[in-house]
C-alpha cells in the first residue's frame, strides 16, 4: 500500500495508516462539518459542527477497521497469517498471506466483514434513535454511522471479485464444483465487468456536470478492475506452480562468504561483478547467517567500509528456511508473509540450495516459452 504510519498492534496484527487516508479523512471532515451538519442541523454552534465532523469521522475509520479485523480474526482461526491492516484512501485492506484452503472458510471469512458493518449500523441507529432527545449532536454522529455503514455492508456484498461478495460468490461455485480455477475465473469476470459499468457509469455522472462523484465513482471502478485483474494473476500463478516443490526451483549455487568481509568488498568485489543478490554466510564450514541486498540496504553507504558481513547479516537464529518438498507457491507466500526475496531450502539441518523470487520467475518464463 506504499508509505504508511504505523499505529500500533490489535490482536497482535499491525495496524497502519497510508498517507493516503489523510486526504479522504480531510474531505469527510469537511464535507460535514461546513455542509451537511449546517444544512440539517443550523442550531447548532460552528465549534459543534466541527467536533462533531471530526469524531464521525474518526468513528467511520473506526467502523472500517472493525470490517478489517473480522475478516483478519477469521483468517486468524482457519490458520491462515495476517500480516497487517492498513486503512487508505478507499478504505481499509487487511494483507492476509494466503488463499483460504477450502470454501467454507472463504465464505466465512468473506461474509464477516459485510456482517460487522450490519452489526454496527444497528449499534448506530440505537444510538441516533435513544440520543436524539438528548443529545442532538451525538444522535447526528449516530444517524450519520448507521447509514454509511449500512452501505459499506451493502456495497461489499457486490458479487465482484475481489470485493467480500465476489469472495461469497466464488466460495459458493467453489463449494458446488469443486473446482477452484474456475470459480475464480467466474468471479473475476464478474468483478472486472461491474468495475467497468462503474467506471462507465462515472463517466457518465461527470458529462452530467457532476464531476467530482463522477470522478469518484470512475476512480473505484478503476481501482476494482486492477484488483481483479491482480487477483486473477495471482491464480495463475498458483495453477502454473501447481505440483512443483521448492526443490524443483532452487539453485545449488550458493556462494559463501566469511562474516569477517567488509561491506564494501561484498559489493564492489562480489555482488557488483557477478550480479548475485544473497549469499551464505559461513566461518570454518559452520553456516553464520545469510545476507541479502535487503540487509545492504540497512547500512549506511559512509559505513560500509567499517560494517562487517557478520554485523549486516540475519543470524542464522532468525533465518527464513523451506523444506525441498515444501510446495512451490506455498514457499512464495510465504516470502510475501516474510517480505523476503530468498530463502535457503534446507534438509537434515544442511543448506542444499536457495530459491528466490527470480527463481519462479525464470521457471515460469522458460514454462511459457515451451508452451508446457
Amino acid at each position: 500500500m506504499g508509505a504508511s504510519i504505523h499505529i500500533g498492534k490489535i490482536l497482535g496484527i499491525p495496524i497502519g495508516i497510508n498517507y493516503s487516508w489523510f486526504i479522504i479523512f480531510v474531505l469527510i471532515t469537511l464535507s460535514l462539518a461546513v455542509y451537511q451538519f449546517p444544512a440539517e442541523y443550523p442550531a447548532w454552534s460552528r465549534a459543534t459542527y466541527w467536533v462533531v465532523g471530526i469524531l464521525t469521522s474518526l468513528l467511520f475509520f473506526g467502523s472500517i477497521l472493525a470490517h478489517e479485523l473480522s475478516h483478519s480474526v477469521i483468517a486468524i482461526a482457519g490458520g491462515i497469517p495476517v500480516k497487517s491492516i492498513t486503512l487508505f484512501v478507499f478504505g481499509g485492506v487487511s494483507q492476509i498471506s494466503k488463499e483460504a484452503t477450502n470454501p467454507r472458510t472463504e465464505l466465512i471469512m468473506a461474509a464477516a466483514g459485510p456482517f460487522s458493518s450490519f452489526v454496527l449500523a444497528g449499534v448506530f441507529y440505537f444510538i441516533w434513535l435513544f440520543a436524539t432527545p438528548i443529545f442532538e449532536p451525538v444522535g447526528a454522529l449516530g444517524r450519520w454511522l448507521a447509514v454509511i455503514n449500512l452501505l459499506l455492508g451493502v456495497f461489499n456484498l457486490i458479487p465482484g471479485f475481489p470485493m467480500d461478495g465476489g469472495r461469497v460468490l466464488r466460495s459458493i461455485l467453489w463449494g458446488a464444483s469443486g473446482d477452484y480455477r474456475r470459480a475464480t475465473e467466474i468471479a473475476t469476470y464478474t468483478g472486472r465487468g461491474i468495475a467497468y459499468l462503474f467506471i462507465l457509469g462515472g463517466i457518465l455522472i461527470m458529462f452530467s456536470g457532476n464531476w467530482f462523484n463522477g470522478l469518484w465513482l470512475a476512480f473505484i471502478g478503476w481501482f476494482l478492475e486492477n484488483a481483479a485483474s491482480g487477483s486473477y494473476r495471482q491464480m495463475v500463478l498458483k495453477d502454473s506452480l501447481r505440483g512443483f516443490k521448492a526443490r524443483d526451483l532452487m539453485t545449488q549455487e550458493c556462494s559463501s562468504i566469511s562474516p569477517r568481509l567488509s561491506v564494501r568488498d561484498l559489493v564492489y568485489e562480489q555482488i557488483l561483478p557477478g550480479g548475485r543478490r544473497c549469499f551464505l554466510v559461513t566461518d570454518d564450514a559452520r553456516l553464520s547467517g545469510f545476507i541479502t541486498l535487503h540487509n545492504l540496504r540497512e547500512v549506511p553507504q559512509d559505513r560500509w567500509s567499517v560494517t562487517s558481513v557478520a554485523e549486516a547479516m540475519t543470524p542464522v537464529g532468525r533465518l527464513k528456511t523451506v523444506a525441498p518438498d515444501d510446495e512451490a507457491f506455498t514457499v512464495l507466500e510465504r516470502m510475501d508473509g516474510e517480505d523476503v526475496n530468498q530463502m535457503p531450502v534446507v534438509e537434515d539441518g544442511k543448506v542444499i540450495g536457495m530459491i528466490g523470487r527470480d527463481n519462479v520467475l525464470r521457471f515460469l518464463r522458460t514454462r511459457a516459452e515451451l508452451g508446457v
